[in-house]
């Protein structure tokens, strides 16, 4: 099987700082997607006339670089969002449930990572390559504001990959397994699990704060609560979002979501059941082309799909992709998915989706 090409980037605007760029926010700017959204946005040259850091009290007056330029990060207060048009969201469900409808009520457009908004009803749950329609109508400087939500990390990644087969040959069944990273958690738990690893090599008791449980050379069930049904959240989450980005309960899915001890890139192997027959070779071709994906797919040579080899890539890595064999049709497909979770999963998405916007 071919290795598979990069395709386009999606969504690429070039710009810079510029005076009639919107005025941007990133509320969480000291946590980890916070940084990485500082990160995509010079990289992306995001268009911009100024931009707030915002974030709790605790890291008000704290001194933060951005672009070549010198910012002091300011407390997240209700009066932030007055001479704000796009404010990027990182900041915990509970600050996004009070602070994201108060600044969209004063003409902002909110980005938001957490889960807060995801499943209420007129909020948008978008990635752009799969479903820029749900956006249709929203552009800053129309004097009005408005919430998009950022789908959890397996979903994006989950997505990015099935999307352009279940266009092809409509997706009856999907079943995923994941393998997340511990930048899923935070910027702690992916201190942790280096200090962790230290521990263990040195034969001291780990530290556990995060998990309360070995993390280093260890995996477990994803650490999300787990609900009456037996799953837990981050499973539901995939569940639920997939049948709201793709605009269908018609599609069966099911998930088993564990942790591993990866620095900051999912993996996911995901079994699809196809309304329609669809060869594998057929497949590799609708993945080389589609957008945000990456094919490495090298059956000689066993080179496929790693964490270690997606991380700080904006693609979608895709390989592993035959057919299911415990079907006499063509009609099943097994691929394996890598994405680095802080980018594609959280904030590159958030800015493709503010680019969006403009």
């Amino acid at each position: 099987a071919p290795a598979g090409g990069r395709s386009r980037q999606a969504l690429t605007i070039r710009a810079a700082k510029t005076s009639d760029g919107p005025r941007l926010a990133i509320a969480g700017v000291t946590g980890a997607v916070g940084q990485e959204f500082l990160q995509v946005l010079v990289q992306r040259d995001f268009p911009y006339s100024s931009c707030k850091m915002l974030a709790s009290g605790r890291s008000a007056g704290k001194q933060m670089e951005f672009d070549g330029e010198k910012y002091m990060v300011e407390e997240l207060k209700e009066d932030s969002f007055k001479d704000v048009d796009i404010a990027l969201f990182s900041a915990g469900g509970s600050v996004s449930k009070k602070f994201g409808p108060i600044a969209a009520e004063q003409g902002c457009y909110v980005v938001d990572n957490s889960s807060a908004f995801r499943m209420t009803e007129n909020v948008p749950l978008v990635i752009p390559e799969v479903n820029p329609e749900a956006m249709e109508g929203m552009k800053y400087g129309q004097g009005r504001g408005g919430i998009i939500a950022n789908p959890n990390c397996s979903t994006i990644i989950a997505l990015v990959a099935a999307t352009p087969i279940h266009k092809k040959a409509g997706v009856k069944r999907m079943v995923v397994s994941t393998y997340q990273a511990a930048s899923g958690a935070g910027a702690a738990a992916m201190a942790e699990l280096e200090t962790q690893a230290r521990e263990v090599l040195d034969g001291k008791t780990p530290t556990t704060t995060i998990f309360g449980r070995q993390y280093a050379f260890n995996l477990f069930s994803h650490n999300s609560t787990v609900g009456p049904n037996g799953y837990n959240e981050e499973e539901m989450k995939l569940v639920k979002e997939t049948a709201k980005i793709w605009n269908t309960d018609e599609v069966a899915i099911t998930a088993t979501c564990i942790r591993v001890p990866v620095m900051r890139a999912h993996a996911e192997s995901i079994n699809l059941e196809l309304l329609n027959e669809l060869d594998e070779n057929e497949a590799r071709i609708i993945l080389e082309s589609a957008q945000g994906v990456t094919v490495i797919d090298d059956r000689e040579a066993n080179d496929f799909p790693t964490p270690l080899n997606v991380s700080f890539e904006d693609d979608v890595h895709v390989g592993r992709i035959r057919q299911d064999v415990s079907r006499a049709d063509k009609k099943g497909l097994d691929i394996f998915v890598c994405g680095d979770q802080i980018r594609k999963g959280a904030a590159l998405n958030a800015v493709q989706i503010a680019e969006m916007l403009l």
